[in-house]
């Protein structure tokens, strides 16, 4: 074997494999192939004491894989390592030149931002060395990660039952909290507003109170409303009619975050989704000359493109729809974006959505020509309408009207799927021209509490905030669902999108971590942390500093936590256990809340929790007597849907038999394997 090429992906490797050829065998590390122990001093797979040493194991689910990808090594004459071209590629190529003893000298690392023959071939004729300060900050992140996720994990999980806690997930729950607190403490104020309805030459048009004798429009109550109401009979008089050109830009090349936002709310994709739809698009899809990678590469936060897509896009765009359509080239990264990859684009701008709908799923082909549409669009002319607005007068009170006529549609021409445009004609008027209303109506109104977090507002909060990175917001969005710290459910009253809830699990915990972890779980800090770790992305900053800093800030808040966070004792039924005669308390298990013997795990009884709507077989009276105390026997059925005889006064007395008159004795007061047979 002359060459072997590792990437991450399975799918990856395939369309690589066709465009290097026979020279080349392209194999697949399916992600990660080592992570950080968990074995050792606290379970971290980390020195703290000895300077931050990180102690790494190849993971269990991939030992075999290594044990292949170590066979093919070992007959190459040359290994190029082909992951992802982020940090988290760069630091699984070097896990993979650790594990295999691969010379970090070498320049053996192949970086693509597309996969295309072009850009493949491209990437191969110039290898270059692993990026080290991109490992590093990679592995600073994950050793943060670990040190909170287990440290302050274990501390919950003991004190008050939450699952887990993490340096970004926490920060986002936190966000959703302190949003439901907001609306909780919101007080609803009342306020009215006035629309007139007007007509000429067969043309209604609506308009708006907007200011009172100068002033903005305030209208507090329903009698300052009637007032309003009665000094606005009469006549109107236009006393301004404003007209203006007004130019719409096309929006900038997706990026991660906003290709999440965008298709949360114009798709209903979830980030999850978005993220899985637009790796397989990345990858390759077998087309009608095979594989081919159908967009660049999609974690990045920039909107840069490249020169060679900018003139091919240039010249589509002039070609199909003329030179009036072409627009500028702009743009516009955000303070602390990485500038490594270009924006969301297709790979190759004759593969139309349409052409290729026949080879794409439906999932596929709409995020596709989502992102088709935007690239393309975002290199075309701005849409042109002519506005209008007009404002009425009647006893000092002001009304406006505004109209709107797309003039040319620019990149609407493309786009126009994606975006609200209707035109709003208003009839042709005149300065001091009167016009009588057809209708005026005073509308009560109550101010409404702030929205919840969607998908969509809460990874554009996060990216605002600069927490954690674009490709990481799926997974937090999908940890804290996961851990039961929120919901994600329609809001009948109010929206018709779902939207975050946190469970009373969810508020415990941030209000636990609140009381004593505020200084390191909030969003300036989390944020300046991101800092840091572009920071050593750069070499600006070594790894081991950023941790110690950390680890000095964070060690005394986690000894205080442990020494004096309460911990929370299961609540009580009311009710004994069957089996010992103890309490019988709640607690939360992997799949949720069920009753367990307070003697846990001394008494091992458990018991499922019925809820309200569901049916529960009620006790039967056969008409029989209990032998212990003279109540009568019912015929019950057990959790395991098998039934028994037991007493009513339970748990007064817990006499139990079986269907046959056999006494069943719990286990904690069984002496002897001895049972006793008694007559029906």
């Amino acid at each position: 074997m002359k060459n072997l090429v590792i990437v991450e992906s399975p799918s990856k490797s395939k369309t690589i494999e066709k465009y290097l050829g026979k020279d080349y065998s392209v194999v697949s590390s399916k992600g990660h192939i080592r992570d950080l122990a968990i074995k050792g001093k606290g379970g971290l797979g980390i020195d703290i004491e000895e300077g931050f040493i990180p102690t790494y194991v190849v993971s269990k689910d991939k030992k075999n894989i290594v044990k292949e990808l170590k066979s093919q090594v070992e007959k190459a004459d040359h290994v190029f390592l082909a992951t992802d071209p982020d940090r988290e590629g760069e630091a699984i190529s070097w896990h993979l030149a650790q594990e295999f003893n691969l010379d970090e000298n070498d320049n053996n690392r192949v970086v693509f931002n597309e996969i295309t023959k072009d850009a493949v071939i491209d990437a191969f004729n110039s290898p270059r060395k692993i990026d080290l300060n991109l490992v590093r900050s990679q592995e600073t992140r994950r050793m943060l990660d670990r040190i909170i996720g287990f440290k302050l994990s274990s501390l919950l999980k003991s004190k008050i039952k939450s699952k887990s806690a993490g340096r970004v997930q926490s920060v986002a729950l936190k966000l959703i909290v302190e949003k439901e607190k907001e609306i909780q403490a919101f007080v609803t104020e009342e306020y009215w507003t006035l629309d007139a309805v007007f007509s000429k030459d067969k043309k209604k048009f609506e308009a708006t109170l907007t200011k009172i004798n100068g002033k903005k429009a305030e209208i507090k109550n329903e009698e300052e409303a009637k007032k309003a109401w009665e000094a606005c009979q009469g006549e109107f008089t236009i006393t301004k009619i404003k007209k203006q050109v007004r130019k719409k830009e096309p929006k900038l090349p997706f990026i991660t975050s906003t290709l999440q936002q965008e298709s949360s709310t114009k798709l209903g994709f979830s980030a999850k989704k978005t993220m899985s739809v637009a790796q397989r698009l990345y990858e390759g899809i077998e087309l009608e000359n095979g594989l081919e990678g159908l967009i660049t590469y999609m974690r990045t936060d920039s909107t840069r493109l490249s020169n060679v897509f900018v003139t091919s896009a240039q010249n589509k765009i002039e070609k199909d729809y003329g030179k009036k359509y072409l627009g500028k080239y702009k743009i516009k990264n955000d303070e602390g974006s990485q500038d490594a990859h270009e924006g969301i684009r297709p790979t190759n701008l004759e593969n139309t959505p349409e052409k290729i709908k026949e080879y794409l799923n439906n999932d596929q082909y709409k995020l596709y020509k989502f992102i088709y549409a935007r690239a393309l669009g975002s290199l075309m002319a701005p849409a042109i309408n002519n506005t209008m607005n007009v404002s009425l007068e009647n006893n000092g009170y002001l009304f406006s009207a505004n109209g709107s006529q797309l003039e040319f549609d620019g990149y609407l021409k493309i786009y126009a799927d994606y975006e609200n445009n209707k035109d709003v004609i208003l009839p042709v008027l005149e300065e001091n021209e009167k016009l009588l209303p057809l209708t005026l109506n005073s509308n009560q109104h109550f101010t409404e509490p702030p929205l919840r977090y969607s998908e969509a507002r809460l990874i554009k909060e996060l990216e605002e905030q600069g927490i954690g990175r674009p490709s990481t917001y799926a997974m937090i969005i999908d940890t804290i669902q996961e851990r039961g710290y929120v919901k994600l459910e329609k809001n009948k009253e109010t929206s018709k999108t779902k939207v975050f809830f946190p469970t009373e699990q969810g508020i415990l915990t941030t209000d636990k971590l609140d009381q004593f972890f505020s200084s390191i779980i909030n969003v300036k800090y989390t944020a300046n942390m991101e800092n840091e770790l572009d920071e050593i992305a750069e070499g600006n900053l070594e790894g081991v500093e950023a941790l110690t800093k950390f680890w000095e800030k964070f060690k005394p808040l986690l000894e205080e936590a442990n020494e004096k966070m309460e911990k929370i004792q299961p609540e009580k039924t009311g009710e004994k256990c069957p089996l010992c005669g103890n309490d019988l308390v709640i607690r939360v298990g992997r799949f949720g809340k069920f009753i367990s013997c307070s003697t846990y795990p001394e008494c091992k009884y458990t018991a499922k929790i019925v809820k309200d709507d569901e049916e529960k077989e009620k006790p039967v009276p056969i008409g029989k007597l209990c032998p212990k105390c003279g109540s009568e026997l019912l015929k019950r059925k057990s959790r395991y849907n098998t039934y028994f005889h037991g007493c009513s006064s339970f748990p007064k007395c817990n006499y139990m038999e079986t269907l046959d008159g056999e006494e069943i004795i719990p286990k904690a007061k069984k002496t002897t394997k001895k049972t006793t047979r008694r007559s029906k």
